[in-house]
């Protein structure tokens, strides 16, 4: 149906919350992904949980005392901008009318006006926290009852977290950022906020409405880092959400991996993988006839990168 394409539009290209939480701190040269984010890690959180957690290996004072991120001294940012292309399907309801859909990625190009997502971590010693934001605006035209219907709808997702550094197991040799490898293990939890909105416009009539849905949904999870190789790193997240706070049930799901280098004299890791998130919210429309019903799930390809300051 014409209005059910209309109202997936937007989340489909915002590629719907997470917090990747996209940022995926991969140990101590990482960053954390996709609400969740992008990788992102601190280069000094690995030699420091190491000597401390389990005494099996005490860093140099020389090597690790310049290290950013440390306890004591100042913080870690990692910046990850990134591209999540995400298809969207499930139930869709709205002002009594109720339909199952599907949208591939490629329709939204047809339609998309305005797209920014990004990830911003910040780090020190074992703690660490990220916001992960999507901001996505399309507009088409649409037939019903044979009246031209111009549609505007923006999706806004914003998901907040801390994480701790729980567990790390040392690997044998170094990243390519001079750091010892290891394989991280670190709890996370925090909020995800949602937010839709739609406009109509039918010219002939000189008719315009404005309506929309809100809702915040808490979440806890897993984050998992592991260094591959010196150049190479894998991080997996997931967390489950919304306990009838906000939705009856969200889930968030990333796998990235991770290729260590140098943009601009930065440290910085490029980022590939894919993520999933299914949501399950409803609540009375505006109408008051009816509930808004979102029952969707979004899947797709991630690309980004993470560069540390």
């Amino acid at each position: 149906m014409g209005w059910l394409r209309c109202v997936l539009l937007p989340s489909v290209a915002a590629g719907a919350t997470v917090s990747l939480s996209p940022s995926a701190q991969a140990h101590d040269d990482l960053t954390s992904p996709v609400d969740a984010a992008l990788p992102a890690v601190d280069v000094g959180v690995a030699a420091e949980s190491i000597g401390q957690d389990d005494g099996s290996v005490t860093p140099d004072p020389a090597t690790t005392a310049s290290l950013p991120g440390r306890k004591g001294t100042h913080w870690t940012i990692i910046v990850s901008p990134y591209v999540w292309g995400a298809s969207l399907g499930g139930d869709l309801g709205l002002a009594g009318l109720q339909g199952n859909a599907h949208l591939p990625f490629g329709d939204i190009f047809k339609h998309l006006d305005l797209a920014a997502m990004g990830n911003v971590e910040f780090i020190s010693g074992r703690w660490g926290g990220y916001i992960d934001a999507q901001h996505v605006q399309t507009s088409q035209t649409e037939q019903v009852l044979s009246l031209p219907v111009d549609l505007s709808i923006h999706t806004t997702r914003v998901a907040g977290g801390f994480y701790y550094k729980a567990w790390s197991i040392p690997l044998s040799g170094q990243t390519a950022f001079g750091v010892p490898r290891t394989v991280s293990f670190e709890p996370t939890a925090g909020l995800r906020w949602t937010d839709l909105k739609a406009s109509a416009n039918v010219d002939p009539l000189a008719l315009q409405t404005s309506k929309g849905a809100n809702w915040v949904d808490p979440f806890v999870g897993l984050r998992v880092n592991a260094d591959l190789s010196g150049r190479w790193n894998l991080f997996v997240q997931g967390d489950a959400g919304g306990f009838g706070a906000g939705a009856d049930i969200s889930v968030n799901a990333v796998a990235l991996l991770g290729y260590r280098t140098h943009l601009f004299g930065q440290r910085t890791i490029l980022r590939a993988g894919y993520r999933f998130i299914y949501e399950d919210y409803d609540q009375e429309d505006f109408t008051g006839r009816g509930r808004f019903i979102w029952h969707m799930q979004q899947r797709g390809p991630l690309l980004g990168l993470s560069m540390f300051f």
